[in-house]
């Protein structure tokens, strides 16, 4: 009776073992590496983003450090596992503090945060001359939408997120797209294969797919890869003082442009100066103003995703937030990272973590109006009850099966 149990025993392990290793490969990663972390930087093959020479290293304010977050909203960002929060207010740093082990040299993966950077350089390319047109057919730059009903689908459709095109955003499911986009090894074929099964330019609807296509245009349009040109047209330029990491899907392949840029705060806080100046970096314009003005106002000819209302949240690969009385566009990616312009206080805030809140605000997570909070206590020095009320609209988690976007 033992052998026999014996022998089911090695068949069953015979058998998962077999199972494995019929799955595809990307399937087989995520079995191994499981849900994805801020610190997956060893798992891919990455491109280096270098550093600016020299460097522009943020001063420090006057104030810095001077003033302490409450016990309560210490324990906050420990329960959410914040590895950084940082506020800058102008040209220096008000507040900056590192936990579980951090500092200031460690890098997180930004997960979606990254798209709004695609955005960016799609501004910059569209600046140049190197892009015609934000109505440019996506055909014109990559042949594989050239023919069919996506031929229709133009660089403002995937700026915007309304392509109508058939990407999966789940991230749950072994075998969605996503997961195939973030452990696979060929993303060219992966979006190149995309077909429009919605009308385009007519809804809101949350699509890694249009962002990998925009940098695959971004590239095409400019005859470099989409981190080359990001070091050279925004890193650089605004002064960077560390190196970034972009994941690619495979040795000398292509940038995972939806999810995987790698920096820290401090870094990445120049992207967010330029989200707050209108694409300026101190007294250098990087990014078109005009384009950057259409980039943070919502896309309002857009249906949003809560019943057919017009959208008033995202605008190209940039999110957009209205909490107390203001109006700030903000970088966003999952497990809580986040970039945030408040342009009424002359700021940007940036928090990194491990965790977000699984509750939802309408279209943001809950935890993003409790940071907004706790930087507005840190600039202005006073209690909620000089600020107008929070938000109190509630939904259910967001994304698909209950997951955060990228």
């Amino acid at each position: 009776m033992k052998k026999k149990s014996y022998c089911i025993v090695a068949f069953a392990l015979l058998a998962l073992v077999v199972s494995y290793y019929c799955l595809p490969y990307y399937a087989r990663q995520a079995l191994l590496h499981g849900h994805p972390g801020i610190d997956d930087l060893s798992l891919f093959a990455r491109d280096t983003i270098r550093r600016a020479s020299p460097c522009e290293e943020w001063p420090l304010s006057s104030r810095y450090n001077t003033r302490s977050l409450s016990p309560s909203d210490e324990a906050y960002l420990d329960r959410l596992g914040t590895v950084a929060f940082l506020v800058i207010r102008g040209d220096s740093i008000l507040h900056e503090e590192y936990r579980g082990g951090w500092d200031e040299s460690m890098t997180s993966n930004l997960f979606s945060a990254t798209k709004s950077i695609v955005g960016l350089l799609v501004g910059v390319a569209r600046g140049e001359g190197k892009i015609r047109s934000l109505d440019d057919p996506v055909g014109e730059y990559l042949p594989e939408f050239r023919a069919g009903r996506k031929a229709r689908v133009t660089i403002r459709h995937l700026l915007t997120m309304s392509s109508g095109l058939n990407w999966d955003e789940s991230y749950s499911s072994l075998f969605s797209l996503t997961t195939r986009g973030y452990y696979g090894r060929d993303l060219r074929a992966l979006v190149g294969s995309l077909e429009a099964v919605e009308e385009p330019g007519e809804q809101f609807s949350y699509k890694s797919g249009d962002t990998q296509l925009l940098s695959f245009i971004v590239e095409s349009a400019v005859g470099t890869s989409i981190g080359a040109y990001a070091g050279e047209k925004l890193w650089q330029p605004a002064g960077a003082c560390r190196d970034a990491y972009w994941l690619l899907d495979k040795p000398g392949g292509d940038e995972k442009a939806f999810c995987c840029f790698h920096t820290g705060a401090r870094e990445v806080a120049r992207l967010g100066s330029l989200l707050l100046h209108g694409g300026a970096w101190r007294d250098r314009q990087l990014v078109p103003a005009d384009y950057m003005a259409e980039a943070t106002r919502p896309a309002a000819y857009l249906r949003d995703e809560f019943g057919g209302e017009s959208l008033d949240y995202y605008g190209f690969q940039t999110w957009i937030m209205h909490y107390r009385g203001m109006v700030n566009p903000y970088f966003r990616g999952m497990l809580g990272q986040y970039i945030i312009a408040i342009p009424s206080r002359d700021a940007v805030v940036v928090r990194l973590g491990r965790e977000r809140e699984r509750e939802y605000a309408r279209e943001s997570p809950r935890d993003l109006y409790r940071y907004m909070d706790m930087a507005l206590a840190l600039l202005d020095g006073e209690g909620e009850g000089s600020l107008p009320p929070r938000v109190e609209v509630t939904r259910e988690e967001g994304g698909e099966d209950g997951d955060d976007q990228l």
